[in-house]
């Protein structure tokens, strides 16, 4: 630059002179005179150098053009564009001093050729190439994705390689398109063009800066904030300032996560205690939960049993629904504590994952860090006012809801269903399936015979709707006397009688012979009649024993011809007959 301005100065310097002399002297001067001047003006140009970088003065500006005198005997000029800026305006004004590029003394008009943005790429270069000699920073614009990296703008391009980015690799790379950083110049070659940037290098300087610092304060027990840095299925590295720390899954909260993830992001500040601290390793263990006291020391407390709470269910399992009281306290609504009169196949049919709720505390067992939770609860039990409403024996009316093998279910409110257990349909006859008499739908009558608060059973009879047959029999039979009746079945163990509709009698296989009977078919067939004795009459167990033995026998020692005028009376005489042999 300095050979520049001598030039400059020397072309000043001439044409002072040659005023001077124009005026001193003759206007006839001798033609060898300015032959001396040329020859002195030209020695001085030769000091100009084509592709060198000389300082001229705007000496006019037309549309196209910007004239600029550079101490040569021509002007040289340099297109207009090269002094718009990004918005389309002129930079420079007439008597403006502009560093250009001396591409061309002459062209073929004797033009001196000139450019400004060719002077200002190499004066980048310039600097560029000071600051790598110094090992300092430049900053610059990352602008594009290239093979292996990106490009930036620092004057000129120059490629940043992808491990160079950051200190870790980077996951996504349109992320920092656009973004401007300093970066380290690790290797520059003017000659070919090629200029390679790290940001890595003064982040790990910065770095080990911040390691220093923050290894002198750290202490265990430490309440300390940091950046988290990655995450994974086990925790969360956070860094602390030049060196990481660990916040492990089960360290984040008192209650359960199913991933770090769910409560932090890469990128977020974070408070966490420092729980342990190996100064020799350089190892960090952090605690985010243990800056908030255990929340189960307290829960008996906060949480006794009757109390009503607010909460919100964040799991469904097929026996119950989990609901969040606090952080780090969740109880459980068991699938039977959901409703009164509903049988609930599903948590999910009454709440959802989300959904605040209200319970009441069943139980606390604060060693097992057990809650059981009730939401029935909060409405009063309608079973206690079924108990009251309708008491035993009272008559009701309602719809068949379900048909089974074992009984019929009637409807009496909404949600309450009555039992009619198959035992209690009939009094007389046998039913092998309700079906054969009911169906969903049907309306019927019942007797409430017993309601269950604590099991919420209600159980109904139909055949309690007329009077127990057996009341009569009691008084209609006795043990001695001499029925006649209808083979009904016929098992191994014994023959059934129907002595009454609906009532019968067992003669056993042991009573129907005083001779080893071993088949019981052999003595009678269904349908037909016979007639046997009453042994006995079990009341509670409604059986009647029967005997063709024992009337066999008792006929054997009467006299059968006394009575043969009056077939009734003798059937009398025979029973007392039997009675005192029994007694």
């Amino acid at each position: 630059m300095e050979k520049e301005a001598d030039v400059v100065q020397n072309k000043d310097s001439i044409y002072d002179r040659k005023d001077a002399d124009t005026d001193t002297t003759s206007r006839n001067k001798s033609s060898d005179a300015d032959e001396s001047f040329e020859q002195l003006y030209e020695n001085s140009l030769n000091k100009l150098q084509e592709g060198e970088v000389v300082r001229g003065k705007v000496i006019q500006i037309t549309e196209n053009n910007i004239m600029v005198d550079v101490g040569y005997k021509s002007e040289g000029q340099v297109s207009t564009k090269e002094f718009l800026n990004e918005r389309g305006e002129l930079t420079v004004n007439i008597g403006d001093e502009v560093d250009v590029l001396l591409e061309r003394r002459e062209d073929k008009n004797g033009s001196v050729v000139l450019s400004k943005n060719k002077a200002d790429k190499l004066k980048v270069w310039d600097e560029i190439s000071r600051i790598f000699d110094e090992d300092n920073v430049i900053e610059g614009e990352i602008v594009s994705r290239v093979k292996g990296g990106f490009a930036v703008d620092i004057g000129v391009n120059a490629f940043l390689p992808g491990s160079q980015v950051d200190l870790r690799p980077v996951r996504n790379f349109e992320e920092s398109i656009g973004k401007k950083f300093n970066f380290k110049i690790i290797k520059f070659n003017k000659k070919q063009g090629n200029i390679v940037l790290s940001r890595r290098a003064i982040m790990e300087k910065e770095r080990e800066g911040l390691r220093k610092r923050t290894l002198k304060t750290l202490e265990e027990g430490q309440i300390i904030e940091g950046t988290v840095k990655n995450i994974t299925d086990y925790g969360v590295f956070i860094d602390l300032g030049g060196i990481d720390g660990l916040l492990h899954i089960t360290d984040l909260s008192w209650g359960k996560i199913t991933h770090p993830q769910d409560l932090c992001s890469i990128g977020d500040k974070l408070k966490a205690k420092v729980i342990k601290f190996d100064r020799e390793n350089e190892r960090v263990s952090l605690g985010l939960k243990q800056i908030t006291p255990a929340p189960w020391t307290s829960a008996d407390e906060k949480y006794p049993i009757g109390s009503r709470v607010k909460g919100k269910v964040v799991g469904l399992a097929d026996y119950g629904a989990f609901v969040r009281l606090e952080e780090g306290i969740e109880g459980l609504v068991h699938i039977s504590e959901m409703s009164w009169t509903r049988k609930i196949r599903h948590p999910s049919k009454v709440v959802a994952i989300g959904d605040e709720i209200d319970a009441v505390v069943l139980d606390i067992d604060t060693s097992r860090k057990r809650i059981s939770l009730g939401i029935k609860q909060i409405e009063p039990n309608p079973w206690a006012m079924v108990k009251e409403k309708y008491p035993l024996g009272t008559k009701i009316k309602g719809v068949i809801k379900n048909v089974t093998d074992f009984g019929i279910f009637v409807g009496i409110e909404e949600g309450i269903d009555g039992l009619v257990h198959i035992s209690d349909i009939s009094w007389k006859q046998k039913i092998k399936n309700p079906s054969e008499l009911y169906h969903k739908g049907q309306s019927v009558e019942a007797v409430v015979l017993n309601v269950d608060q604590e099991n919420e059973r209600f159980s109904l009879g139909i055949k309690q709707l007329e009077p127990d047959p057996w009341d009569t029999l009691l008084k209609k039979y006795k043990p001695g006397d001499v029925i006649s009746g209808t083979v009904t079945n016929i098992t191994d163990f014994g023959i059934f009688v129907e002595i009454e509709e609906g009532i019968e009698g067992l003669v056993h296989v042991s009573e129907i012979s005083k001779e080893k009977v071993e088949k019981a078919a052999d003595f009678a067939k269904v349908g037909e009649k016979i007639s046997a004795l009453i042994i006995n009459i079990a009341e509670k167990e409604r059986k009647i024993g029967l005997s063709i033995k024992e009337l066999h026998k008792m006929s054997e020692k009467a006299d059968f011809q006394k009575f043969s005028a009056n077939k009734e009376s003798a059937t009398s005489n025979l029973g007392e007959l039997i009675r005192k042999e029994l007694e």
